[in-house]
């Protein structure tokens, strides 16, 4: 599943019924996701102008065809209304230690229900840090997979997303249909 288009070797950008949605795997595991956009185009611009950054193309030229495949069906899967389970091996290895953190804490939040950054914040043991909680959530390269969709202010209202505030409710709606709380 290579996709010249992007000038990213390991990476995968197809239809969901959401929309487009890429996927960019390094030799160690998912790296990127792009969330579901009204065009290819827009994915592939989004996926060329944040994946390599500084780091050198090489660290993405070992292909792993096996888990690009994987993700496409289970994403696919995620975004048609299926429960899944994302049991991928991930490549984050630069980023944080607290973003880390707070991603794994996110990652444990149970489909179709919510938890706010307070929640996290004390979950990771830094009760004061809601707003970097926040901060970590919004540069979460793998949305769907680390759901910070399912993060929401203490107050209940939606907080930030990537994707859009939107896309959030979009998918906060999909999880709740898949469980009957609809």
């Amino acid at each position: 599943m290579r996709n010249s288009e992007c000038g990213i070797n390991n990476s995968a950008v197809f239809r969901t019924s959401l929309g487009w949605v890429g996927v960019v795997a390094s030799g160690q595991g998912i790296s990127r996701i792009v969330l579901p956009k009204k065009d290819k185009a827009a994915v592939l611009r989004e996926l060329r102008g944040s994946e390599l950054g500084d780091r050198s193309s090489e660290e993405y030229n070992s292909s792993n065809p096996l888990i690009l495949k994987k993700v496409v069906k289970l994403l696919q899967r995620y975004f048609s209304g299926e429960s899944v389970s994302f049991d991928l091996p991930l490549d984050l290895r630069y980023y944080t230690p607290f973003q880390q953190a707070v991603w794994k804490a996110a990652a444990a939040i149970p489909s179709g229900e919510t938890q706010s950054y307070a929640w996290i914040a004390k979950r990771i043991r830094n009760p004061k840090a809601s707003r970097a909680v926040g901060q970590a959530l919004g540069a979460n390269p793998v949305p769907i997979i680390i759901p910070c969709h399912r993060v929401i202010s203490s107050a209940g209202s939606m907080g930030g997303f990537s994707g859009g505030i939107g896309m959030k409710k979009l998918l906060l709606e999909l999880e709740e249909k898949k469980h009957g709380r609809r």
